[in-house]
């Protein structure tokens, strides 16, 4: 009876002050329950895995005078090899920009990442870079690749170096963006590349939602597997949703075993996974109801909002420097997070130039990370930002119209 008397008298009382850190013993609203269920802190301030995102352009990359010709996209988590920092990403240098799948031809693309290749850069500080030279270049008809390849990840495995990659046969937007998943093994970062020749990460079934692509390969250590993380899309623009999937192997090369709960992810675009504590976090960006959202799951398959922001960094590739040292399967992990990485930029203000071109991004992620630097909610953005997000001149019409009809009927 006192039991019930007290939980009364809690539920009689107003919501305290000062908030609790943990769930308190009362009836709560369905918003305030969320604070305790699904952030890991009431107050994102607190949250280790909330951020704003600071950004700085990179020093060391010749973009040709930005007109369109040469495109720089889609980074590499970034690696330490003894003092340098090394990435790769994907870069285009065609004699035109993307004419679209209509006019493409051997030589003018039809998409930002068609007729590519992968190049990398390496480092000390992470804002001054020396393009090193290309890493992967396009096969000879017909091996996987033959096209273009593109988007990048790197694993470091056992003392060897693999990079994971996309590999089109055919122009991307010809029949959509569709292509699978090969790879190129090294022993030293700086290559020579040998292609293993053949699809690593094989597209889905038919009906199947990853039936015909294979994207953004994402590659962490984790509990002694490998964890290869991609994204997918359902249905045809622009009616389509893109999630996240993701697959496991023993060994770089295969057989990866795709999990039966995909997708893991039901909103993003591109792929950001890194170590946290004893689970993986991961970005999810631009698309799908969870869109601006950082989700953590302790077993690295079943994800749940852990903070929403703003502004967030397209195909981040972090550092991360625990990526690939859970070897042992019986060894928990104890992810540290992230504070920084390369993301690209996408310029479509004018359809003929249209480029991409990378930038870093800085964040507090880290399991430890003390001070709140970077853990403001409230980002002042220029007017400008807004702005941008202007009407085009057909929905400006439109709404006119629609304003002088409705006072038709007035």
């Amino acid at each position: 009876m006192s039991t019930n008397n007290n939980s009364n008298n809690n539920n009689n009382r107003s919501f305290p002050w000062d908030i609790p850190q943990t769930k308190p013993d009362r009836a709560l609203s369905q918003a305030m329950s969320r604070l305790y269920a699904n952030y890991l802190t009431p107050r994102p301030e607190d949250n280790p895995l909330f951020t704003s995102f600071k950004y700085t352009e990179l020093v060391g990359f010749n973009y040709n005078g930005h007109d369109g010709t040469v495109s720089r996209r889609d980074p590499s988590k970034v690696i330490l090899v003894g003092d340098t920092y090394y990435m790769w990403y994907t870069k285009r240098d065609t004699q035109t920009p993307p004419q679209g799948a209509e006019k493409c031809t051997d030589s003018i693309p039809s998409t930002d990442w068609d007729l590519a290749e992968i190049w990398y850069a390496t480092s000390r500080d992470g804002f001054v870079w020396q393009e090193q030279g290309c890493a992967i270049a396009r096969p000879a008809k017909p091996q996987p690749g033959w096209r273009s390849v593109s988007t990048p990840d790197i694993l470091v495995w056992k003392g060897k170096y693999y990079l994971y990659y996309q590999a089109f046969m055919q122009a991307s937007g010809i029949k959509g963006d569709h292509c699978p998943v090969t790879l190129s093994y090294a022993d030293s970062p700086d290559g020579p590349w040998t292609p293993c020749n053949h699809i690593v990460v094989e597209n889905g079934e038919p009906g199947s939602w990853d039936q015909f692509s294979i994207h953004d390969p994402y590659l962490l250590v984790y509990k002694g597997k490998i964890h290869l993380y991609y994204k997918s899309a359902f249905g045809d623009r622009p009616d389509y949703l893109v999630a996240n999937g993701l697959a496991t192997a023993d060994d770089p090369l295969g057989p990866f075993h795709k999990h039966p709960l995909n997708p893991i992810l039901n909103s993003g675009h591109e792929t950001t996974y890194f170590l946290f504590k004893q689970g993986i976090a991961a970005f999810a960006i631009r698309n799908g109801n969870e869109n601006n959202s950082i989700q953590y799951a302790d077993d690295g398959v079943n994800f749940h909002l852990a903070s929403v922001t703003s502004l967030m960094p397209i195909a981040a590739g972090p550092f991360v420097p625990d990526a690939f040292t859970n070897l042992d399967s019986d060894t928990t992990a104890n992810g540290q997070g992230i504070s920084w990485g390369i993301s690209h930029f996408s310029d479509k203000t004018d359809p003929t130039t249209k480029h991409s071109f990378l930038g870093r991004f800085d964040c507090n992620l880290m399991q430890n990370g003390g001070n709140k630097d970077m853990k403001e909610t409230d980002v002042i953005h220029h007017p400008s930002v807004y702005f941008a997000q202007k009407l085009s001149p057909q929905q400006k019409k439109q709404r006119e119209q629609n304003a002088r009809e409705s006072k038709k009927t007035c």
